[in-house]
Parts: C-alpha cells; sequence; structure tokens
C-alpha cells in the first residue's frame, strides 16, 4: 500500500507540471474533474495562530516552514512526505528544483519564503498555485498533506482588503471536493464554537466524515479546564477520532530545541497528564501522522475504480483529440508533398459534397436556375421596347428611303436583335450569382475541412488557387452564355415566321383593307410587334433552360473536376522549403497538440502504474 501513496505523490507532480491541478488549475476537460482533483489529499485547514505550522513540524520532525506574524502561508504548500530506508539522511526536493536536494532545512525555508515572493511580491498577497515540496526521511510515514493559508476575520496593512474573503475562498474550493479529507487545527483555549477550521468544515462535510479534528496547544489551557469533552467526540462529534498536539513554545522555538525532545516532552505530557492520561495512545503528532497516514491509504485503495475509470475515460478523449488534431509533420519533401496532396483532397471532398447534396449549400445553385434567372426574364423590358410607337420607328428605319416592297424583314430581324439584347443581363447575372455560390462554399469547405485547420498558410493558397480557378471558370462562363445568347440573334428560327398568319386585316364590313393602307396602319405595327413579342418569349424560355446548362457545364461542373488541378501543378514545382512553409501549423494548434501529448503520456503511465501496483498486492 506504501507504493499507493507514492504512486499518487507521482501523479500530483506530473499534474502540476503540467498546469492540471485542482483550483488553481487548467481541465483539459471541463465536463470531468482533473485527475489532481480526483485524487484523495488531505488539506490542512485552520486560522491564523492555530498552530498548522507546528503541527506539520512535528509530524516531519524537521523546522522548514516560515514563522512571523500575519499571513505567513500564502501560497498552498502540498507537502509529501516518503518514508526513506534506514540511516539515509533527511533531504528535500522542490518540483520547481528538479534534481536539487536540500539537506540544511533552513534553506527549504528560505525557498518556501522565496518561491511566495515570486508569486505574490512583499505585500503579503496570496496565490493558490501551490509550491511542491517532497521530504525523505526514516523518520516520516507516507504521507502528503496540503498547508493553505490561515483563515483571518481582518487584513492587515499593507494587505488588500479582498484578502479575507480570497482565503476562505480558496480553502473552500479546496476542502469542497469530495475526494478532500479536512484536517481541520483548532486551538484548545479557543471556544470550539468559534473556530474558523471547524465551521468551514462542518458547511461542506456536515456529517463529518471526511474530517479529522485535531485540538492544539493543550497546554495553555487555563488551570482547572481541558479539553476531554471534545477530544472524546462529546462537545463535537466527528466520525473519526478526534486528536490532541502539544505545540512547542515559542521559547523552544527560538532556542532550537530538538524536534526528538519536543516530540518526548509531548508523550510525556498525555502519559503524566491526569486529565489526558487516558487518552495518551492516541494523542500527539507522532499518533497524527500515522492515523493519517492508514486512512489516506485506505481511501486511495477505495478509490482506484473510480480513477482508473477517469483515467480510461480521460485517454479516449485525448486520443479523439489527438486524432483530430493530428500527427507532426514530416520533414523531408516527398511526404511534405504527399500530405499537402492528401489534405487537398480532402478539401475537395468537402466541396464535392456541398455540390452533390452531402452537405448543404448546393441548394443555392438550383435557387438560381430555378427562381432567380425566371424572374429576371420576366422583368425584362420587352413591353417597352414592342410599344407601338418604337415599332413604327424601327419599321420606319430599317430600309431607309426604301419603302418595304413585302414585308419589313429587316425591321424584325432588328426588333429581335434589340429584344434579345436584354437578356444578356440576366444571363451575366447568373453567372456572377453562382460565382458566388461557389466562392462561398470554398470558404464554408476549407472552415469544414478538420484536416486543414492546423495549417492556416496551407488554407490561404487553397483559397487563393480555388478563387483563381473560379475566375477562369466565370471568364468561360460568360463568354459561354452570352453567346448562346448571340447564336439566338445571330440566325432566326425560320418555321416560326412561316407558320404566322398571313390574311388581311378585316375592315368593319368585313371586307379586307387594301394592302397600301394595311401596311402602314397601326394594325400592321401592332403585329409586326405581337409576332416579335411571341418568337422572343420563345427564345426566352428556351434560354431559361439551356443558361443553366451552360453556366453548370463551364462552372459547377468544372469546379467540381478540376478546382485545383493548377494548384497542383504548381506544387510539382516547389521545394522542400517551400513546401515546409505550406505546412506551419498553428502556433496555439501546436502548443495545444503538445499539451495533450503530454497529458496522454501521463494518463497512459498512470495506467500503468496503478495496474502494476495492483498486481503485485
Amino acid at each position: 500500500m506504501e507504493s499507493l501513496i507514492g504512486l499518487v505523490n507521482r501523479l500530483q507532480n506530473a499534474c502540476t507540471l503540467l498546469g492540471d491541478y485542482g483550483s488553481a488549475g487548467d481541465s483539459v476537460f471541463s465536463s470531468v474533474p482533473t485527475l489532481w482533483e480526483s485524487l484523495p489529499s488531505v488539506v490542512v485547514v485552520g486560522g491564523q495562530s492555530s498552530g498548522k505550522s507546528s503541527v506539520l513540524e512535528s509530524i516531519v520532525g524537521r523546522d522548514f516552514l516560515p514563522r512571523g506574524s500575519g499571513i505567513v502561508t500564502r501560497r498552498p504548500l502540498v507537502l509529501q512526505l516518503h518514508k526513506a530506508e534506514p540511516r539515509v539522511e533527511d533531504y528535500a526536493e522542490f518540483l520547481h528544483l528538479p534534481k536539487q536536494r536540500f539537506t540544511d532545512f533552513s534553506m527549504v525555508r528560505k525557498e518556501i519564503q522565496d518561491e511566495t515572493d515570486k508569486m505574490t511580491g512583499t505585500n503579503r498577497r496570496i496565490s493558490p498555485v501551490p509550491i511542491h515540496l517532497t521530504i525523505y526521511s526514516p523518520n516520516v510515514v507516507n504521507l502528503t498533506l496540503i498547508d493553505l493559508p490561515g483563515l483571518t476575520k481582518v487584513a492587515i496593512e499593507g494587505q488588500p482588503e479582498a484578502i479575507v474573503r480570497d482565503i476562505e475562498s480558496m480553502v473552500r474550493s479546496y476542502i469542497l471536493k469530495p475526494n478532500c479529507i479536512i484536517l481541520a487545527i483548532t486551538p484548545a483555549n479557543q471556544d470550539i464554537a468559534t473556530s474558523d477550521a471547524i465551521k468551514l468544515s462542518k458547511e461542506v462535510d456536515p456529517l463529518g466524515e471526511r474530517t479529522f479534528g485535531v485540538l492544539t496547544k493543550l497546554d495553555l489551557m487555563d488551570k482547572g479546564t481541558n479539553a476531554v469533552d471534545i477530544l472524546e467526540g462529546r462537545a463535537y462529534q466527528l466520525r473519526h477520532p478526534w486528536v490532541g498536539i502539544v505545540n512547542r513554545s515559542q521559547a523552544d522555538i527560538n532556542s532550537k530545541v530538538d524536534m526528538v525532545a519536543a516530540r518526548q516532552r509531548e508523550h510525556e505530557f498525555f502519559a503524566t497528564s491526569l486529565d489526558y492520561s487516558h487518552l495518551a495512545g492516541r494523542m500527539g503528532s507522532e499518533y497524527l501522522a500515522k492515523l493519517l497516514s492508514k486512512h489516506l491509504e485506505a481511501e486511495i485503495k477505495a478509490r482506484i475504480p473510480a480513477i482508473t475509470s477517469l483515467i480510461n475515460h480521460s485517454i479516449d478523449e485525448l486520443e479523439r483529440e489527438m486524432s483530430h488534431i493530428g500527427n507532426p509533420i514530416a520533414v523531408d519533401a516527398a511526404a511534405q508533398l504527399y500530405t499537402i496532396l492528401e489534405l487537398c483532397r480532402a478539401f475537395e471532398r468537402v466541396f464535392k459534397e456541398h455540390l452533390d447534396g452531402g452537405r448543404p449549400g448546393g441548394d443555392r445553385i438550383f435557387t438560381v436556375f430555378d427562381s432567380q434567372l425566371p424572374a429576371a426574364l420576366r422583368k425584362l423590358p420587352f413591353d417597352q421596347h414592342l410599344s407601338l410607337q418604337n415599332v413604327k420607328r424601327i419599321v420606319s428605319q430599317a430600309d431607309g428611303y426604301h419603302p418595304h416592297l413585302i414585308a419589313p424583314e429587316q425591321a424584325y430581324r432588328r426588333l429581335i436583335d434589340g429584344a434579345l439584347s436584354y437578356i444578356k443581363e440576366p444571363a451575366a447575372a447568373s453567372v456572377d450569382a453562382i460565382h458566388s455560390i461557389l466562392k462561398e462554399l470554398v470558404r464554408r469547405s476549407i472552415r469544414e475541412t478538420e484536416e486543414l485547420k492546423r495549417f492556416p498558410a496551407l488554407q490561404n493558397e487553397i483559397a487563393s488557387a480555388a478563387y483563381d480557378a473560379l475566375e477562369r471558370f466565370r471568364g468561360d462562363s460568360r463568354k459561354t452564355t452570352l453567346r448562346l445568347v448571340e447564336m439566338e440573334s445571330s440566325y432566326l428560327t425560320v418555321d416560326f415566321f412561316r407558320k404566322l398568319p398571313m390574311e388581311p386585316e378585316r375592315g368593319s364590313a368585313g371586307s379586307p383593307i387594301s394592302s397600301t393602307t394595311d401596311r402602314y396602319s397601326e394594325g400592321h405595327f401592332r403585329r409586326i410587334g405581337s409576332n416579335v413579342s411571341s418568337y422572343v418569349a420563345m427564345v426566352a424560355e428556351n434560354l431559361r433552360y439551356t443558361i443553366p446548362k451552360a453556366v453548370v457545364h463551364c462552372q459547377v461542373r468544372e469546379a467540381g473536376r478540376s478546382l485545383l488541378d493548377h494548384f497542383y501543378i504548381q506544387l510539382g514545382r516547389r521545394n522542400s522549403k517551400q513546401l515546409g512553409a505550406l505546412l506551419n501549423e498553428d502556433p496555439l494548434l501546436m502548443e495545444r497538440r503538445q499539451r495533450f501529448s503530454r497529458r496522454l503520456e501521463l494518463y497512459q503511465s498512470a495506467r500503468d502504474e496503478i495496474d502494476w501496483v495492483l498486481r503485485s498486492e
């Protein structure tokens, strides 16, 4: 079981190095707790001058904590104790100073103070970022304790007014976690009802299932009073037994009384006390350390299934994220070219899905042909062009000074040509509308191609190449559609005119009007305008179906099959440096991959270590 506590310590350290720790950490996935949060830990809670530092130093058997007035502990201290082999000299290591051993514990105290000042400054502010300290000694039990700033009711000079609330919020954030074991420190010479540690622990653990109560300064109680009712659980009941501690006096600290001697005095105090001798077997700092170590081991073992489940879930999530992010890019030109081509094909697949209906957007092309083009054709000013006045003018001008002999054929051609020229505008507008839709589909496809998200430079190159291709397709499509309109003007459908009725207009008495009068009457011009209107309507109806065919052939179909053809030709001419520049990743994405990769290694290693520990039991 000792190896389980050591495993938890290693996992906590690894989580801290990854920035994935408790209240100050940034969880990889907000929907699940971090690994750090899921690991059982003992959190030391108490008010200022409650004796927290003395309890910790008594458990360790070393003077190593900063002391002074006011708030001395201004950052969480994660204290990991490892029982070393006999005859091994005590030493300490900080997580932020790897491989640097401290055998002088006065230097440990200085390093804690210096690291605190680095993060908080010297104005007694607090920080939630923990300091990790590991102490190896034959005289300790395997145990992990988290020491938090002491609860206070007022800010002293030089401290921000919000510090009282900030400390309570920090402490609460730790002890709220269901895996937290609360070590509530209360001075025996203080009324238990006013204890800050007990008050806060009761709020988060009302049944006292996670709370261990510690009474300090028992030797400083007024004569004639004792704390037996508390220590025996009658005054304030907890699920776990209360433990009494006799702290070193300030005189002992100043004179640097040996810790072994201090423990012996504590033992003698309980053994010889009339009030506490019957409780001596479960009093004192040594008993407290063993009690907490044993309980922590049991908690870790009980939570192994839940921890393993969390680890497996996190591994699955991380592996999915890594598959989306992709592997690092190779450095040789052939592999880079292959990667770029695969990315381009992935983009083209998404783009074709938009065109063919697998993704939304392609339906807008049909809307242009089915709604916008017919509507635009219906709004063309054919009536204005074929008004009686305009028909008269064009017919009169058609043959110059020569009067037309039989039929004004030249006038017909001019009227038709003028009417059909109006169709060029909606034809060109259809080309432009499809071009805009295709450009939007390119932008959308680039955004939706997951594989491309890593490479902003390649995204820009693909977009630029695709837009250039679409411009070429638009040019070809515009020429083709306008030629369709011009072809209708160039060669008329003669059968249409041959089938027109040629009967002369009748007078009011039913007799034919003379041919000379007929040719220059309003009815004659109206008949010409009507004939031209019918022909233009027939041609417009035909173009309504042929223009979409031309646009689809020249733009949509070409975009679907050869959008990046020119780009592929250019790629083949680029050297390794140029290809590598296309595969420069977004720095944030690179950092994200590295962060996920480190976390994945941590979780996989944790799973393997847990399996090994369980098999070796």
